[in-house]
């Protein structure tokens, strides 16, 4: 190899080198880093020791039942529980009772063992196919949030296999109390539901922890699982919608994947974690942060009743020689846009905020820009009036429609007026055979240029409206104000309307067929091939003519899953469009149009050609001379 050779390999040996060095953690984070395998591996050693020690208990209870001293068994008994559970040996055994917090809009059932929340149900909402009972975010083992504990003779301990003693009881608070050997010694978990909300406080209060837990523990470990039922009509549109979503403090948030089972470490540290179904969330928030973080989501089975199983293994700092309570707060609620954000109305600046409406999925970028100034204000606006939910979506639809007719109208003016020139395009097509093609687009080009035409003033408007339909296409199937809402044969605007369904599934359409999908596919194809028949097309691009006529029907599979209220609100949108269209072919004469263009033409004959126009021709005829040139070439190399 020659010295350049050797100095190349060099310059990328020292590139990688640069690289590595730049990019080499620091000294911290790898002490961040290090802190958290050792909090997770922490975790998983506690977990073990607690499936010992209850294992321990079940075998000490079963010795038990075989002796016949009653005082050995006693005895026996306690000095197994103090073996187990140290000082909290006399909160290993109790009794399974629920004491029930309830406001208008929230039922929380808390169990004495674990000290946790064991059901919640939203007063307000149903289950598909449920009529009487109120929605149930989850239900008995559903649900499992636990704290560990590391006592002062180094027993590990689970919470959730704790019995706690219920104080002071009522509707709207609970202290859940974990007592210890020391009367003085115990902990507190505080529930506090507010009045017509969804959100409330829960703390972790000690009291004089350090008498009875190992004074080194400067964190919290917990593990909060929970598995997501099935809610609504259609599971794969819900399977879609459904993910655990979480925010950093610095205010950036992530979303594991909906489709396949996705686990993460996550150092930094974190505001909130949220479990999420299409339309409802559990949500839980600590006041200063949950420390390193471990997140997994998993896709259950087909013929599961669950749509998706979150499970977090998490810690919050502690102090334990500290009264100071570990404040969270939950959300259990609907995922309403602005019922969510309202939650950030009075924070006193950016740092606070929740942003927890970032949990209603709305689009890419500019289209949650179109969704937030728009969308959710407009239909939120309209709902206040108390309308019916279908005169709401055809009132938004004609304000829509209102905004963009300045769009539309450009649009069907270029059309109109690439109809009229359509005798003397096929002039220029009958002229100019295909093989002449260069000849042919400088002729039509120049038909343009006189006549004050422009191909491109047709496509542009339509591109500008563009995306406002990809906002509705996203607004409409996480508006929650449509779930349970019918209109006329569909019962949920939430879900497809069908109105066949089949035992089989077919593969990329399902196993039904949507009512609303099908009248809109319908009216689609209609417009297309009327509207098709009456603009000049180039009789070379038949296969553009072919995929004009396909999109209709590709509608009909993409949208046959969807919202009944997305498809209804496409079908009034294609209504008024025909009504539009209607009404610009009325009001348009064809003839006047045709003098007005053939007048331009007279006009742009007599002035010079513009720089641009000037270029575009020049280049134009040196493709036609280089086209023509090569084709001599080709000639003699074959004679």
């Amino acid at each position: 190899m020659d010295k350049n050779t050797w100095f190349g390999f060099l310059l990328i040996a020292a590139i990688i080198v640069g690289f590595a060095m730049i990019n080499r953690p620091s000294k911290e984070e790898l002490a961040e880093r290090q802190r958290m395998n050792d909090s997770i591996n922490y975790a998983q050693q506690m977990e073990q020791e607690a499936l010992r020690l209850s294992d321990s208990i079940n075998a000490t209870i079963e010795q038990s039942l075989n002796t016949t001293n009653e005082a050995e068994d006693a005895a026996l008994m306690q000095q197994q529980l103090q073996n187990a559970y140290g000082p909290f040996a006399v909160s290993a055994q109790g009794e399974d009772k629920e004491t029930i917090l309830e406001n208008n809009l929230l039922r929380l059932h808390i169990a004495n063992k674990g000290g946790r929340i064991i059901r919640a149900e939203l007063k307000e909402y149903k289950a598909y196919g449920d009529t009487v009972n109120p929605l149930t975010l989850f239900r008995a083992d559903e649900s499992d949030l636990s704290f560990t504990l590391v006592t002062n003779n180094n027993r590990i301990l689970a919470t959730r296999n704790l019995y706690f003693e219920a104080i002071c009881p009522n509707q709207q608070n609970v202290i859940m109390r974990l007592h210890s050997e020391n009367e003085d010694a115990y902990i507190d978990f505080v529930y506090t539901l507010p009045e017509d909300a969804y959100m409330f406080d829960f703390q972790i209060v000690p009291h004089n922890a350090h008498l009875v837990l190992a004074q080194n523990a400067n964190s919290l470990e917990m593990q909060w699982k929970q598995a997501i039922p099935q809610q609504e009509r259609g599971r794969k549109f819900e399977e879609r919608y459904a993910h655990l979503q979480y925010m950093l403090v610095s205010g950036d948030q992530e979303r594991m994947s909906e489709a396949k089972h996705d686990n993460k470490r996550e150092t930094a540290k974190v505001k909130w974690i949220g479990y999420k179904d299409q339309f409802f969330s559990t949500v839980m928030i600590a006041e200063d942060a949950f420390l390193s973080s471990e997140f997994e989501s998993t896709p259950e089975d087909a013929l599961s009743r669950y749509i998706k199983t979150y499970s977090t293994k998490t810690s919050v700092a502690f102090d334990v020689t500290s009264q100071k309570p570990i404040a969270f707060r939950y959300f259990m609620g609907p995922n309403n846009y602005n019922l969510l954000k309202a939650y950030d109305k009075n924070a006193e600046n950016e740092a606070v905020k929740l942003h927890l409406q970032e949990l209603v999925l709305q689009g890419w970028r500019i289209i949650i820009w179109i969704n937030q100034i728009f969308s959710f204000p407009v239909f939120d606006w309209l709902m206040r009036y108390g309308l019916h939910i279908g005169l709401v979506i055809f009132l938004m639809t004609l304000i829509i429609k209102l905004i963009i007719l300045p769009f539309v109208f450009a649009s069907y003016k270029s059309s109109a007026k690439m109809r009229v020139l359509k005798p003397q395009l096929d002039a220029i097509n009958a002229q100019y055979p295909p093989e002449k093609m260069q000849e042919r687009q400088q002729a039509t080009m120049a038909l343009y240029r006189r006549a004050g035409v422009s191909p491109m003033s047709g496509c542009l408007p339509m591109l500008f409206q563009m995306p406002i339909l990809m906002a509705m296409f996203w607004f409409f199937p996480t508006a929650i104000e449509l779930r349970g809402q019918s209109l006329w044969w569909a019962e949920d605007l939430s879900a497809y309307d069908a109105i066949l369904t089949w035992g089989h599934h077919i593969p990329l359409f399902g196993d039904h067929l949507s009512l609303f999908c099908l009248i809109m596919t319908v009216a689609n194809l209609g417009y297309t091939m009327v509207t098709m028949q009456s603009q000049a097309t180039d009789p070379n691009m038949k296969f553009m003519k072919y995929m004009m006529y396909l999109m209709p029907l590709m509608f009909l599979f993409i949208f046959n899953d969807y919202a009944a209220g997305l498809s209804y609100y496409y079908t009034i949108s294609l209504a008024i469009t025909i009504l539009q269209t209607m009404i610009f072919r009325w009001t348009t004469d064809d003839k006047k149009l045709l003098a007005q263009l053939e007048a331009n033409a007279k006009k742009n004959a007599a002035k010079p050609k513009s720089g641009f126009m000037a270029r575009l021709e020049k280049m134009q005829q040196e493709q036609v001379r280089m086209a023509r040139e090569n084709a001599k070439a080709q000639a003699k190399k074959y004679r």
